[in-house]
């Protein structure tokens, strides 16, 4: 049965329409993730779907029983509280249970009363179905995992990434029956978001709704995949790769349909020129059609995507020289968090920075720009480097100007001229070069105040770039932008002729982007691996791990195998198993199309309305085809492992 069930859903601010006639089915236990460019409105979607905010048009079903719980990018916690105040309530009725049980147990241990024991039993259920009779244990356990080392401060005295995890926390502890989570990743390290890819795919009991620009964990969770597209939601079976194929397919088929649709324009546009005769009453309906037809242009709606191509060319040439650490020390107060940082860079090394929160990651990229002494060693920057910064905070925005006046750097740019900007080999006007950033025409006088959290990233990053720097630091760079913009920052960053330091808990930017890691190891240690993210995971031994990182997950080892004799060679296969193989990989292929068709009929939030006993035969259907398709698969593997074995 669904969760929650939506149809009809649409909302709008003034003159911008952010979604219309949107509808989503979420059923208990799914992952389902959302996509769509900054600005948009998918955390306006996900707060309508919490009951948060109300939608101008449609409806929502919410499961009678079923809890909602929303994690907003900017949650809002009681500052006098303490983290462990905060994530024990989520377990407010799993605690009133358990007291109330404790209390019935006391009263039966003066009188027996069959009404009372009964009570107790019902009691006893119902605290199995909240988790179980230990999760007194799971507060602390999960403040460590998600990195909170000081439970009983008050949350008001802490930073904004503090209290993410804090408010994450909570959620995760509550388990409610649907989490909606707004960037959950954000302000997580990579080693953290490990731990938390795997405890949504294994251990968490709920469905999950979540925006998240995280692409790995977007692949490895998610059932299916929704973007918020020109305001209209939009369906994709499975995760991130799976969307990406469905995607390039549904393109494709918007090419064919406009291509005919310009064949139709050419046709209509001849006959329409042939000149008053043709035009005559009778043709009416035909002219309406065509200049229709010629009005729309359903290619030149698209989304449009962030154009960075080029701008590498712009960056100022590198000396010999371009940026070197030697034996370079940094403590703050009493903690020691660089010990004999030896760095060199060569001209285009781009430096992915890993590390638990609080190591000090931030405060090397204040070394390299010159804001903060090393307490030892030496930092040189190159004659002919120049520097650009990228901070977490977006701090140098002004929240009181304008897009263009922050990209102008000067106050009044609308009235006395935004000036020129060097793009690649090309000076072009501001307004022109944030086109380029997607903040056309009057958006560019907007207030930054007023921006989403990928708005304000995307200004930054135009400020950023504009300058023609040769040695950028990135400060979590790909926090807040969309997956659209992550990858044209990306592609340019493949192809910078400067150097990168890049503080990021993206796995997918530092296995894209990088050509080596620098982890931050217990004690102020700094070691860096050749090669990229994936690289760094798959030689790094596990006991190197930061202190401060939650643990890995503990698989218990398997028994011991019982000694048996030799298992005797593969057996070659029969003529009826190699046909068999031939043709396997058509009947999978059909199986999971069955199943695709089956998940896209469980869409329909009627379904469980009007004819719940085949929503109920449809389920079933579901879980029966999937174990089809696991067992085609599984005996596509055996049938393949014994393809070359000789008679």
């Amino acid at each position: 049965m669904p969760v929650l069930s939506a149809r009809g859903l649409a909302k709008a601010y003034g003159p911008q329409t952010l979604f219309e006639d949107v509808a989503i089915t979420i059923v208990r236990g799914e992952r389902v993730g959302l996509l769509g460019v900054n600005g948009t409105g998918k955390s306006t979607l996900l707060r309508v779907l919490a009951g948060l905010e109300t939608a101008d048009e449609g409806t929502i079903d919410r499961r009678k029983d079923a809890t909602i719980l929303y994690l907003s990018q900017e949650p809002d916690l009681d500052p006098d509280k303490t983290p462990r105040q905060i994530v024990a309530s989520g377990l407010s009725e799993w605690t009133a249970a358990i007291n109330h049980y404790e209390e019935l147990t006391k009263r039966l241990e003066t009188a027996t009363d069959n009404a009372l024991v009964h009570e107790q039993s019902e009691l006893a259920e119902r605290i199995e179905g909240l988790g179980g009779w230990t999760r007194g244990h799971i507060v602390d356990d999960m403040l460590t995992k998600l990195g909170v080392l000081e439970p009983d401060r008050a949350v008001g005295s802490m930073s904004g990434g503090e209290r993410r995890r804090v408010a994450l926390a909570h959620v995760l502890v509550a388990s409610p029956t649907l989490a909606i989570l707004d960037e959950p990743t954000n302000h997580l390290d990579t080693f953290t978001i490990d731990w938390l890819e795997g405890y949504l795919m294994d251990e968490y009991k709920g469905a999950v709704l979540m925006v998240t620009h995280d692409r790995y964990v977007l692949d490895a969770c998610c059932h299916h995949t929704y973007e918020l597209d020109r305001g209209e939601l939009v369906h994709y079976q499975g995760g991130y790769g799976s969307y990406l194929d469905q995607k390039a397919e549904r393109l494709a088929h918007e090419d064919r349909a406009e291509q005919n649709r310009m064949n139709f324009v050419r046709r209509e546009k001849a006959w329409l020129s042939r000149g008053p005769k043709a035009r005559s009453t009778k043709q009416k309906a035909r002219i309406q059609r065509a200049e229709a037809v010629i009005s729309a242009d359903p290619l030149n709606d698209r989304g449009g995507n962030v154009d960075l191509g080029g701008l590498e060319r712009g960056a100022a040439n590198l000396g010999k020289s371009v940026f070197d650490l030697e034996a370079l020390d940094v403590t703050i107060g009493d903690k020691r968090l660089i010990k004999s940082l030896e760095l060199h860079l060569v001209t285009g090394e781009r430096v992915g920075i890993v590390g638990p929160n609080g190591a000090g990651k931030t405060s090397l990229l204040r070394v390299v720009l010159g804001e903060l002494k090393p307490s030892a060693g030496r930092c040189i920057v190159g004659a002919r480097t120049k520097i650009a910064m990228f901070d977490q905070a977006r701090a140098q925005l002004r929240d009181d100007w304008s897009i263009l006046d922050n990209v102008a750097e000067r106050e009044g740019a609308e009235r006395t001229g935004a000036g020129m900007v060097t793009f690649g080999k090309e000076t072009i006007e501001v307004r022109s070069y944030l086109e380029k950033f997607l903040f056309e025409g009057s958006k560019q006088r907007q207030k930054v105040g007023s921006l989403s959290g990928g708005e304000r990233a995307r200004v930054a990053l135009a400020k950023m770039l504009k300058g023609g720097a040769n040695l950028l630091l990135l400060d979590e760079p790909t926090n807040d932008l969309d997956i659209a913009t992550l990858s044209a920052l990306e592609e340019l960053l493949e192809s910078w002729p400067g150097c990168v330091l890049a503080v990021s808990h993206d796995r997918y930017f530092l296995d894209r982007v990088a050509t080596s890691i620098l982890s931050f190891e217990p004690d102020g240690r700094v070691i860096q691996y050749q090669g990229n993210y994936a690289n760094y995971v798959s030689v790094r031994a596990p006991a190197q791990r930061p202190s401060a990182a939650p643990p890995a997950v503990t698989i218990p080892a398997p028994p011991p195998m019982p000694k048996f004799v030799e298992s005797p060679a593969q057996k070659a296969l029969t003529y009826a198993e190699r046909l068999e193989l031939d043709k396997i990989m058509d009947t999978i292929a059909a199986a999971e199309q069955k199943l695709a068709q089956l998940e896209q009929t469980r869409l329909d939030p009627t379904i469980y309305a009007t004819k719940p006993d085949e929503a109920k035969k449809l389920t079933a259907n579901i879980e029966h085809t999937k174990a089809e398709v696991a067992r085609l698969v599984k005996r596509w593997e055996d049938l393949e492992s014994r393809r070359d074995v000789k008679k």
